[in-house]
């Protein structure tokens, strides 16, 4: 099964990090844009690393600016994943399509995206007192999975086609 769903991180700061997701997308067939500036080449040893040899499958696509990505891909929804999120993860309703926005492990997302789609943010729960926030690359696999369910992911079978 294609997963139609989209993942976007605005620039990533950390190689291994986006290693991770890298892999998680190509686990997941979905499509990853990197937003630049990136605080890394691509062709890092420990992207290469967290990637594996699954890099070489991955749907990766690296955009110059934010309205790059957005004249490029023409997203029709965004859902934007930050620890400034007043609702909830689990109240969004996730559809085909749809792109998933990162912040950089850093700063988060520039203020300007912020401000322009509040109406289209938010977090993941954190019910812990003493984490401000989670690795991005977890909360990347967080999210994309309650995506993935949602748009119909997840129903059994998948293990079994894939045996041999």
């Amino acid at each position: 099964m294609s997963t139609p769903l989209h993942v976007v991180l605005v620039h990533p700061e950390i190689p291994h990090n986006t290693g991770a997701i890298g892999r998680l997308c190509v686990g997941l067939d979905c499509q990853l844009h990197l937003i630049r500036p990136l605080g890394f080449h691509l062709s890092d040893r420990y992207i290469q690393r967290a990637g594996l040899d699954y890099w070489e499958h991955l749907h990766l696509t690296v955009h110059e600016s934010w309205e790059a990505f957005l004249q490029t891909v023409a997203p029709s929804r965004l859902a934007f994943l930050s620890t400034k999120g007043t609702r909830s993860l689990y109240d969004c309703r996730f559809q085909p399509g749809d792109c998933l926005v990162f912040g950089s492990e850093g700063s988060g997302l520039p203020k300007e995206l912020y401000d322009q789609y509040r109406d289209q943010l938010f977090r993941i729960p954190m019910p812990g007192l003493y984490a401000r926030s989670i690795n991005l690359a977890n909360s990347v696999a967080i999210a994309l999975y309650e995506a993935y369910r949602q748009v119909g992911g997840g129903r059994g079978g998948e293990a079994a086609s894939n045996e041999k």
